[in-house]
């Protein structure tokens, strides 16, 4: 296979190794020429050797490539994999966290909604913004896979950005469910299909079918799911907020109470604000984790020890960008559950201009999303509240508008209050003002 997939921000210890884990177990595209490319040019050096070392280990199975100049990494681009980030992320988040709470907001996380969330959009989206301009510049018919959060507004942005480009957004959230759907249903994850739609960070399981009898599995999943996930409440993923949502709405919320409640204004009625900060230093020690092994790695290399088999030589990622891109090439109509894509009516009673997670059918075309038709009116309800924060914030960023910037912050049910909207954009803007934009 003669394909060119650029990994942007592949110096990156989080989703560099998992996109390279998953293209070393792929026959389908062995001979591609595989680009890392990234701005940090020492911690690009370091995974540029050690994907050097894995790729003799595998009979130089590919062509590898680094580059920090991101004109020469497109150039010929079939796929591009971005996975970028601004700044130290966990002290940034911490600020996203602290501070809009400093001056009376009730968010919870503050990483993908809330103002915390909207601070977040702020910085990430222009410089992804760069890179597709680009993309659409240099390799206009490329496939472009998002990674960086917040999904849904880094998504929203690429759409008005750049119309034509082929786009999608990928995050892992929907995996909970490969884990615990198994040993609820008593049926192998394999024969399940899947319906989520909603929101990144924000959806439902609208529908579970049963791929060889086509049996509606929901009645089924609806009976048990209340005991079973109180058997197996996790302060991190599913308790009280999901409990009570699930309860309040009738449809399961896939994604786990920390992201949930960033969205909701009772979101911290039912979660613990030190479950919160745990879990942004529960995710800052994993990716600690990732850098120390990534590093020690690279130091066995240095010192000739490196492993005979390599890092790369079994198992596969939770990360579906690699079969998706494999799914494209073969044209194989492949079900893919969970994929942030343009709405253009596969919800019809959400803006069609949004960016909405759903399933997808993936072929030589690219994807297509399969079409839900109206959600029950108070699921949608509580989307189109958050979908139009999303319109705000984005506009915002395009426009470089303080005062669209501070009526998204001020809109937000976590906020509610333009005095309160201008002490956070006012505190943020001057902590971080190595990385936000200059709003007019």
């Amino acid at each position: 296979m003669d394909k060119k997939i650029v990994l942007i921000g592949a110096g990156s210890t989080s989703f560099g190794p998992s996109s390279l884990l998953d293209l070393y177990q792929s026959n389908l595209l062995q001979g591609s020429t595989i680009v890392l490319h990234d701005i940090n040019k020492e911690h690009l050096e370091v995974m540029f050797e050690l994907v050097e070392a894995e790729n003799k280990i595998h009979n130089n199975e590919f062509n590898i490539i680094r580059t920090t100049d991101r004109k020469k990494a497109l150039n010929g681009a079939d796929f591009i994999i971005s996975s970028i980030e601004v700044g130290d992320r966990y002290k940034l988040w911490r600020e996203d966290y602290e501070i809009p709470r400093k001056y009376g907001s009730i968010q919870i996380l503050g990483e993908c909604g809330g103002p915390g969330g909207t601070m977040h959009a702020f910085r990430v989206i222009p410089p992804i913004l760069e890179i597709v301009k680009d993309v659409n510049d240099i390799c206009p018919d490329a496939f472009f896979i998002n990674f960086s959060n917040p999904m849904a507004r880094v998504c929203l942005a690429i759409k008005r950005t750049v119309p034509n480009l082929k786009f999608i957004g990928l995050c892992h959230q929907i995996g909970a469910m490969t884990f615990h759907l198994p040993q609820m249903l008593k049926i192998k994850f394999e024969n399940l299909k899947l319906k989520p739609y909603g929101l990144n960070h924000f959806g439902f399981l609208m529908g579970i079918e049963e791929i060889s009898s086509g049996m509606d599995l929901m009645p089924k999943f609806n009976k048990i799911a209340p005991e079973y996930f109180k058997q197996h409440q996790e302060r991190f993923e599913f308790s009280s907020l999901t409990f009570e949502v699930f309860k309040r709405f009738g449809y399961f919320p896939y994604v786990g109470d920390n992201h949930l409640g960033e969205y909701l204004r009772f979101g911290e009625e039912f979660t613990e604000t030190i479950d919160m900060t745990d879990w942004i230093d529960f995710a800052e020690k994993g990716g600690k984790r990732t850098y120390k092994r990534i590093m020690r790695n690279y130091k066995r290399l240095k010192e000739g020890r490196y492993f005979k088999k390599g890092m790369f030589y079994k198992g596969t990622s939770v990360e579906r960008a690699i079969p998706i891109i494999e799914a494209i090439i073969a044209d194989s109509n492949s079900y893919e559950s969970a994929v942030n894509i343009p709405n253009d009516n596969i919800i019809e009673n959400l803006p069609k201009d949004l960016v909405i997670e759903c399933p997808v059918i993936v072929n030589k075309k690219g994807v297509n999303g399969v079409k839900w038709g109206k959600l029950p009116t108070n699921i949608a309800a509580l989307l189109r509240i958050e979908a139009t924060i999303q319109d705000l914030c984005v506009e915002a960023i395009l426009q470089k508008s303080k005062d669209l910037a501070i009526a998204a912050l001020a809109i937000d049910p976590n906020v509610g209050s333009f005095e309160m909207a201008d002490k956070i954009f006012e505190e943020m803007k001057e902590l971080q003002k190595n990385y936000l934009p200059e709003f007019c």
